[in-house]
């Protein structure tokens, strides 16, 4: 049995074969065909309702389009969503820049006890705080994080980037630590309208992204908090692959979830 096959269920590298060419878990017992597509989708059906998610299609079409149930759609792309956060985590290297962002609804549809708990927009607001790093000319990586405070961010920084990377971001008091850490600390003064210094110091790019994650999410018409974390991990890839074709995005998938699918 190779080694980088991991049980979908617990992660036990401890399997061995059984009937009908599926392996079994030693830890927790749970069987599988490793390299088998989920949902018993074959992979022409696999390939037609990647081919219109990847085009940006609501469920609803992809399932006149595929003519498959909206249902077995819903959980398709759930699989898809989960293939993402599982992916390879890069390390970031070279100028990096981190920000914070928050998500969440327009203020004028906001409960009214939620209204008088927290401000319209930026930090104190009650919308959810995200977290993103981008490598210049490269990937982008965000998650939702439980608050913004320099316990939270620093540590994500040291895990993400190599230390003695040019790390640029905004004043907020959390990045305080970033120098004293290992890296090359680039601020700019967004207080003072301050977007670049003229030397590449800047996190421009990663603004940019911020845009086009809530623009995604805006055209969604509102999802559920608690699945932010999958629609996050969907646009990050989809940015991060943005310039391959649909073709190669359908493959890169469809591997992926031969590999890590739940």
């Amino acid at each position: 049995m190779k080694k980088q096959i991991k049980c979908l269920r617990c992660g036990c590298q401890k399997l061995y074969s059984v009937r009908r060419e599926k392996v079994r878990c030693s830890s927790c017992g749970y069987e599988w065909k490793p390299g088998k597509l989920p949902l018993h989708l074959t992979r022409k059906e696999w390939f037609n309702i990647l081919h219109w998610f990847l085009r940006g299609l609501p469920v609803v079409a992809i399932a006149q389009e595929t003519r498959v149930h909206r249902q077995r759609i819903l959980r398709a792309l759930t699989y898809v969503r989960n293939s993402f956060q599982k992916g390879t985590l890069d390390i970031f290297s070279g100028t990096v820049e981190v920000d914070e962002t928050y998500i969440g609804g327009q203020w004028k549809n906001k409960r009214h006890n939620t209204k008088a708990g927290g401000s319209k927009r930026g930090r104190g607001t009650s919308k959810t705080p995200v977290f993103g790093i981008l490598c210049r000319g490269g990937k982008v990586w965000a998650q939702v994080v439980p608050d913004v405070e320099a316990k939270t961010l620093l540590s994500l920084i040291s895990r993400r980037v190599e230390l003695g990377s040019t790390v640029c971001s905004d004043t907020w008091k959390s990045y305080t630590g970033v120098a004293a850490n290992g890296y090359v600390h680039r601020m700019v003064k967004h207080n003072a309208g301050e977007y670049s210094d003229g030397k590449g110091n800047n996190i421009n790019g990663l603004e940019g992204f911020w845009g086009y994650l809530k623009r995604r999410l805006s055209a969604k018409g509102g999802i559920r908090k608690e699945r932010l974390p999958l629609y996050l991990a969907e646009y990050v890839w989809k940015y991060n692959h943005r310039n391959d074709s649909i073709d190669l995005q359908k493959k890169l998938i469809l591997k992926q979830l031969e590999r890590c699918h739940v």
